[in-house]
């Protein structure tokens, strides 16, 4: 436990010294609070002189500012961070030579893969607090008004979500970075999977769905309804899809499924009629629970891939 401890706070000191993560954050960071400022005046100036309605506060994290929302945002380009943080974890050791020094010494090579993997983590863990601490203390000035409990437990729960979400990223990285001998190449085969889970699946599931229903009319509800299952089933092997369908429901009260589109008989209209008010946070909760526990999943296999691969790497290999 000692060697652990040892590991992960010079991990952190190497990441908290390195310009790269620095600068990473700080953009980050600023483009997420100009995003909220944008989204609080908005907010503003929309409910001047208005009855202000429940969980304002969270609205600070959904409204779209002049591009995307915050949780649009953190989807997007969250995954960055635990690319940059893991890209180069083990290979930068290797090709200098203090990996096998490090392995030489009375720790177990275990430790040394968790010691990096929890050090990232630690460093996402700060990261999101931060921002999400500081876009809560703007929400305050620019809406004068206090969230309420169970809005304070939507944000943690989400903020739970999002460091789960970056760290699979995280794992990604740090696999390429066991593969691959060069930084550079471990690099560009992470960034090459978030391109292609960013953009060529959300293609795909266009693709599939035109050559499942070739012949699907527009002006059919049930043609379209068939097309856009399609596309949302491919989409939803995408992680970007999973961490924004949960979050977008654990930060939404009023959003009653994590589907966009939802088939509706009589019934179900008469109950979304009646029942029209916002979902506890339990409720939200269980809805999205298979996207949780899928990214929970993903995460977990890819770090078990990174230290299966590690464990069974000869010492002189490094």
């Amino acid at each position: 436990m000692h060697s652990l401890v040892t590991i992960i706070k010079k991990e952190l000191a190497d990441h908290f010294s390195s310009y790269r993560f620095t600068i990473l954050f700080a953009l980050i960071a600023m483009v997420s609070l100009i995003t909220a400022y944008m989204v609080g005046l908005n907010i503003r100036e929309e409910l001047e002189g208005v009855a202000k309605p429940r969980f304002i506060f969270l609205m600070l994290f959904t409204s779209s500012g002049a591009i995307f929302s915050l949780v649009q945002f953190v989807a997007f380009f969250g995954p960055l961070v635990g690319l940059i943080l893991g890209f180069d974890t083990i290979n930068r050791e290797r090709n200098e030579g203090t990996l096998s020094k490090l392995l030489s010494q009375p720790i177990y090579r275990d430790t040394v893969i968790n010691g990096k993997f929890l050090a990232g983590v630690v460093m996402i863990t700060v990261m999101m607090v931060s921002i999400v601490l500081v876009i809560t203390a703007l929400g305050l000035i620019l809406l004068g008004i206090v969230p309420g409990v169970e809005e304070l437990w939507r944000i943690f729960v989400y903020l739970m979500i999002s460091i789960i979400y970056i760290s699979f990223w995280l794992g990604i990285a740090i696999l390429f970075s066991i593969f691959f001998r060069s930084t550079a190449t471990s690099a560009l085969a992470a960034l090459a999977v978030w391109i292609f889970f960013s953009f060529f699946v959300s293609i795909g599931a266009n693709i599939l769905a035109n050559a499942l229903a070739p012949g699907a009319d527009a002006a059919n509800p049930e043609d379209l309804l068939w097309r856009a299952k399609i596309v949302k089933a491919f989409s939803l092997t995408s992680p970007m899809e999973l961490y924004t369908d949960a979050t977008a429901t654990i930060i939404d009260p009023m959003r009653k499924s994590a589907h966009s589109v939802i088939s509706l008989g009589p019934m179900e209209r008469i109950s979304m009629s009646r029942f029209s008010g916002p979902l506890p946070l339990s409720q939200s909760i269980l809805i999205v629970a298979p996207y949780i526990i899928s990214l929970i999943a993903i995460t977990v296999v890819c770090f078990a891939i990174s230290y299966i691969v590690f464990m069974r790497q000869e010492i002189r290999s490094l």
